[in-house]
């Protein structure tokens, strides 16, 4: 098993990243990608991967995080992303949800374009949030082409949108939310998404997958999110592990 998107730099895990990293490993998970949201994050990230054999890292500035950015600083990201254990461009993208003043989107859109250039320079893969802003990415990904791949992380759109997706290549990463009774439309873009675009996530420490909803999330958690994928796809656990291990080498150059 593994967890392809994770925030072991996050303060509430940095600290116990031995303990975390050690329970995951008995739980059965072999790789976790650290995914950085800054500066300073990427910068923890990859310090993490140096630490553990078993992490790897992906370094940039997600939208929610931009009042630091400047060409300067994307410049000392892109001197990061050369480190051998740096494996992707993320978490970066666009967010409307906590956003919604329109120079805000335009300002999203800059960086967002910005990093997929630096991607696509570097030759890198993407690690892509999009929330609540299906269409945009859509079209920044159509008229910016990425030349490595792309994963939309914890993917939250309609079906219908993850087949226009899917048909510009990306993957998809599912959650804890794809364990909740209720959560409707997750479950059902688990059994739409082809079968060689699926990855499972935790987005530790957030999103805690059932029965862990309401604690701090950890990669251990990833069996939940497998299972579950496995059943609402009705094809065995070994399977659904294989196609995901296959999916995290292809796009992230694993070997």
């Amino acid at each position: 098993m593994l967890d392809s998107h994770c925030h072991l730099n996050d303060d509430g895990l940095f600290e116990k990243r031995a303990e975390i990293i050690e329970r995951a490993k008995e739980a059965g998970v072999s790789l976790m990608l650290c995914v950085g949201w800054d500066l300073e994050s990427s910068k923890r990230a990859v310090q993490i991967a140096h630490e553990f054999d078993c992490v790897y890292a992906a370094v940039g500035f997600h939208p929610e995080n931009l009042e630091n950015i400047s060409d300067e600083a994307l410049e000392e990201i892109k001197e990061i992303a050369k480190d051998d254990k740096v494996v992707a461009i993320g978490e970066i993208g666009l967010d409307y949800h906590w956003f919604k003043e329109q120079k805000d989107h335009d300002n999203q859109n800059v960086w967002f374009i910005k990093q997929i250039e630096l991607a696509n320079e570097i030759n890198l893969p993407l690690s892509i949030h999009a929330r609540d802003a299906s269409e945009d990415t859509y079209t920044i990904l159509k008229e910016h082409p990425v030349k490595a791949g792309c994963v939309l992380h914890c993917y939250s759109g309609s079906t219908e949108m993850l087949k226009r997706f899917a048909d510009l290549g990306c993957y998809f990463g599912f959650d804890g939310p794809i364990t909740y009774k209720n959560a409707i439309e997750p479950k059902e873009n688990v059994k739409n998404c082809p079968i060689d675009r699926i990855l499972t996530e935790t987005d530790s420490p957030y999103l805690s997958p059932v029965p862990y909803r309401g604690k701090q999330n950890e990669p251990k958690n990833i069996k939940e999110i497998l299972e579950t994928m496995a059943e609402l796809r009705s094809v065995s656990k070994k399977d659904m592990e294989n196609a995901v291990e296959n999916n995290f080498k292809r796009l992230f150059h694993y070997k």
